[in-house]
């Protein structure tokens, strides 16, 4: 790949970025960086869209103009993302002058190619929304079915793009281009849609009603539909029409990353606009989950969103980052909770991340004055295991980012970390130094070193400052890059080892519910006296628990939703069939660590036999099976 092309959606500006909006920027940008660590040319875009009647009702709402209303709300992104350590290669506005140009000659070539028409709507306009419904969309006869307000029945004169003149081309595309639309289940969805017959597409706004936009080259009275201008930014950005050297070099984009609440919008008008206009069609659009409040959907409208500054003033911007490619499986949904962020943060970092680098650069500061030891040859069974456990950690992070699997990268490189802490426990450095075993003491603190200076380059796209912390203190002088990461000695022996404050303090709960002024799930259930539908010890105890291990894991056949895995649980090989296939992919899960009933009478299942169960959440509109978060033998009981 000679270059590399990332998006965010435009945000649109009537509030502050709320958590939604920082898993997609932080998302694009972690791409991004692990794109240049691999020394792709790389270009990031993200942005605002400014137009729309929402935005021209709450500048005058406030009594200020339109314009100023969206520099002041620009400004909220633009600072966030600066807080966020986004490192983005422009932020386009829509009302930027060279975009607000080439959108006028967009509308004016679809206008002479004859792809725009002058007619008439009737129907149902949400004003929050900026769109239509027909009668039978509605709730109860009068809600918009997106945001659940008013609607107003309007009838006026409009231009119309002739979107459906592009339906059968672009099933055919879809079709042959699996790629286009992603995740697969995305891509169904598309092409479910696009079985009905495909209206075409009010692309106007009467001045009348709507004075804020971009004005129509061939009429005067009329301004464009906010998505028509919103979608061409990612053409405007990088020259279109006004810098077309530059639009080749980059053009087309590489990933489109959105919400999968506006698929539609992307995956069937962008293209059909494209199209129509002559231009390639981006190599992949990537809609992924809603972060989720219980089982709502999380968002301002809604009233339930998360503020992602508070969470930076209590945690820090790096934590949040962590937090958020950590869980989230890209595609579907995730649910945030306070103790599930407490959890997974506390874990991963101070107790495995942050326990490691404290206790190399200590021990190589106590046994050899804070100067890396050089190695010696070695049999040592211990050094060999954990070489054969980091060998080509390097090459599967690529292959993992390659796949978008941001969360399996995590996971593979703390697998690694645990291991890492698992040696120092076996090897016991301060056991030989105390022996006089100077040699293999020397060994093996050179060979963590060196593993956790991979870990740090390797996490550096996610955590970038902390991971430049990490590196300093282990004297790093290299370049920060994939080549870097994958050699086999990545600090010098000489160089000098520092011991410096931990990395990631744990998080104090009391600490963080005070500052964010609510309470974890935890602390509500300990305070709910309520026993109702509370069962005796002795009740659980009659459940045999214990962790599994995925070795093998097909698509059953003549079934789109089952599973069939072959499951290691310490005593035998077990058959367990599960209705997940719509979550995970067979070769996601071998190797995995489940947690397995085992002490179930064998069922049949369409015919498979399943030897128990394994253990997952539902909430209602994704499936997320339980997993150790730490490396166990298979058979290990769970008490």
């Amino acid at each position: 790949m000679d270059k590399f092309y990332v998006t965010t959606p435009l945000y649109y500006v009537n509030d502050k970025p709320h958590i939604g909006h920082t898993y997609t920027t932080v998302l694009a940008d972690v791409l991004a960086r692990y794109y240049r660590f691999m020394g792709v040319k790389t270009f990031f875009l993200t942005g605002t869209d400014e137009h729309g009647q929402k935005v021209a009702q709450a500048a005058e709402k406030k009594g200020i103009d339109c314009k100023d209303y969206c520099d002041k709300y620009a400004q909220f992104f633009n600072d966030m993302w600066m807080r966020m350590h986004i490192k983005y290669d422009h932020f386009i506005r829509t009302t930027d002058e060279h975009h607000r140009k080439a959108v006028t000659q967009a509308l004016q070539k679809l206008w002479d190619i004859g792809d725009i028409y002058l007619g008439s709507y009737k129907g149902w306009y949400c004003v929050y929304e900026e769109r239509f419904w027909t009668e039978k969309d509605l709730i109860d006869g009068k809600l918009c079915p997106d945001c659940n307000r008013p609607t107003n029945y309007i009838e006026e004169k409009s231009y119309f793009f002739k979107m459906s003149k592009y339906q059968d081309w672009l099933i055919e595309y879809i079709e042959k281009h699996p790629e286009f639309i992603k995740p697969d289940f995305r891509r169904n969805e598309v092409l479910g849609f696009l079985r009905k017959p495909l209206g075409d597409l009010c692309i106007s706004r009467p001045k009348s009603r709507l004075r804020w936009g971009v004005e129509l080259p061939f009429d005067k009275d009329f301004v464009t539909y906010v998505w028509v201008d919103a979608l061409l930014n990612y053409c405007t950005a990088v020259g279109l029409w006004d810098n077309m050297s530059k639009f080749d070099e980059w053009w087309p984009a590489d990933y489109h990353l959105i919400g999968k609440d506006i698929l539609t919008t992307h995956a069937v008008y962008w293209p059909c606009i494209l199209k129509a206009l002559g231009i390639t069609m981006p190599r992949t659009i990537f809609a992924h989950g809603w972060w989720l409040i219980g089982k709502a959907k999380m968002g301002k409208s809604l009233g339930n969103a998360i503020d992602p500054a508070a969470l930076v003033n209590s945690i820090g911007a790096e934590r949040l980052r962590y937090y958020l490619i950590r869980d989230m499986v890209l595609g579907q949904d995730a649910t945030y909770t306070l103790d599930g962020l407490i959890s997974r943060l506390n874990n991963d970092l101070p107790n495995d991340l942050g326990n490691m680098l404290s206790r190399v650069t200590n021990m190589v500061g106590k046994y050899f004055d804070g100067v890396l030891p050089a190695p010696n040859p070695t049999t040592d069974n211990e050094i060999i295991k954990l070489l054969t456990k980091a060998e080509g950690l390097s090459a599967k992070i690529k292959n993992l980012v390659l796949d978008l699997k941001t969360h399996q990268v995590l996971e593979e490189i703390n697998s690694v970390i645990r291991a890492a802490n698992k040696f120092i426990e076996n090897t016991k450095p301060w056991k030989l130094a105390a022996e006089g075993e100077n040699t293999r003491l020397a060994n093996v603190l050179y060979h963590a070193t060196q593993l956790i200076a991979r870990v740090g380059l390797l996490l550096y796209p996610v955590i970038p400052e902390k991971s430049i912390q990490l590196l300093d203190s282990l004297g790093f002088e290299g370049e920060i890059s994939l080549d870097t990461a994958s050699e086999d000695e990545i600090i010098k022996p000489g160089s000098k080892i520092t011991v410096t404050k931990p990395l990631f303090p744990r998080i104090e709960i009391k600490k963080i519910e005070k500052e964010l002024g609510v309470e974890t799930t935890e602390k509500i259930r300990t305070n709910d006296d309520k026993t109702e539908g509370l069962i005796e010890i002795n009740d659980f105890s009659k459940i045999k628990l214990v962790v599994g291990k995925i070795v093998e894991c097909n698509i059953a056949p003549k079934s789109e939703n089952l599973l069939l895995l072959k499951v290691d649980t310490g005593e035998k090989i077990r058959q367990l069939v599960a209705g997940i296939a719509k979550w995970y992919k067979p070769e996601e899960l071998v190797g995995k660590s489940i947690i397995v009933i085992t002490n179930l009478k064998p069922v049949k299942i369409r015919g498979y036999v399943s030897e128990g169960m394994l253990l997952a959440a539902d909430d209602g509109s994704i499936v997320s099976i339980l997993m150790p978060d730490k490396a166990l033998r298979p058979g290990c009981k769970v008490r």
